[in-house]
């Protein structure tokens, strides 16, 4: 249970405390009155319960795709009617394509729910850049008069070399706290340009690791430490399934060092059990806000084919999500 769902069950817990303390008051109401309040209750209880519950099993499809298909094919794909958001990607790190920019306004006046992507440094396997050996030969005059010779030593050198790059700016060896808060400035100036308001969430990719190196979790949790200080937008995560529960705990922790009641939303990647309708909860964490459960398939839409990752949402617009 997340510490939202844990709050409003508390609140339901003191409402229903409140009621049973009601109870001797209107013991001593006209019949009438009393009636009314008891028969009103129930509706407002029931109207609750019906808010919550369209909350939690609510389900809109979505998709991303890494290059913009083009405004004629994303009309086509909305026209279908199949799919109700989008993932957008803020050129970034690691991801260097900027396709997408200046691409929100014609989305969101198409009826585009939007997910907006910030797709940072990655470990891509490692922490950081295996150590390389070289193997230097000095040639070394001595200074001894009696022993006019050469002497040759061979000194070993260590260098860190990183694991891959996609690009500058994108490499294993920047992981750490301190490029997380680099990196957190670079996508709040991204989301700004292309106009996205106050508040917007901007989900931050991390992908699927074996084990989460602590110089990866000092990274995700120094940028969202520095999208919070700043204010201007929520900042998320987007993590495989494997992963998900580990960076959830830690960012929840960034959450309320930052003195914030709200969830950070979590976009869980996960195929197990995944289907069109389906909530995202049901990738088997309570916290998911998006679950991605079809990756890297082709699907054809009004006669447009996209290679497409397929999502659905607890929300029509993931990132405008409150």
């Amino acid at each position: 249970m997340t510490k939202r769902a844990l709050r409003n069950l508390l609140m339901l817990l003191v409402a229903a405390a409140s009621a049973s303390l009601e109870a001797p008051r209107l013991a001593h109401r006209p019949l009438a009155d009393a009636t009314v309040e008891l028969v009103d209750a129930p509706d407002a209880t029931a109207d609750a319960v019906t808010q919550v519950a369209s909350t939690v099993s609510s389900s809109h499809l979505g998709f991303d795709t890494n290059v913009y298909p083009g405004d004629k094919a994303m009309d086509a794909w909305k026209r279908s009617g199949d799919y109700e958001w989008v993932g957008y990607y803020l050129s970034a790190p690691c991801h260097k394509d900027d396709s997408w920019t200046g691409k929100r306004a014609h989305l969101v006046d198409n009826g585009w729910g939007l997910a907006v992507i910030y797709v940072g440094q990655q470990t891509w396997g490692q922490s950081y850049g295996p150590t390389t050996v070289k193997r230097v030969v000095v040639s070394k005059k001595s200074k001894s008069a009696k022993h006019k010779r050469h002497v040759t030593r061979t000194m070993t050198r260590r260098t860190v070399t990183p694991v891959a790059t996609t690009g500058d700016g994108c490499s294993a060896s920047y992981v750490g706290a301190a490029q997380g808060r680099i990196d957190a400035r670079d996508a709040i100036a991204r989301a700004t340009r292309e106009g996205f308001a106050t508040g917007t969430v901007v989900f931050l990719d991390v992908e699927h690791m074996d084990r989460i190196p602590q110089r990866m979790r000092d990274y995700y949790r120094a940028w969202t430490a520095a999208v919070l200080a700043d204010g201007r937008y929520r900042p998320g995560v987007y993590a495989h399934t494997k992963n998900a529960g580990t960076i959830y705990d830690d960012v929840s922790d960034v959450y309320d060092q930052a003195g914030r009641e709200d969830e950070p939303p979590f976009w869980v990647a996960g195929s197990s059990g995944f289907a069109p309708g389906r909530v995202p909860s049901d990738v088997g964490h309570a916290f998911a806000s998006v679950w991605q459960g079809v990756l890297d398939v082709v699907r054809t839409h009004n006669g447009v084919k996209l290679p497409v990752d397929i999502s659905v949402a607890s929300v029509a617009s993931p990132s405008f999500a409150q």
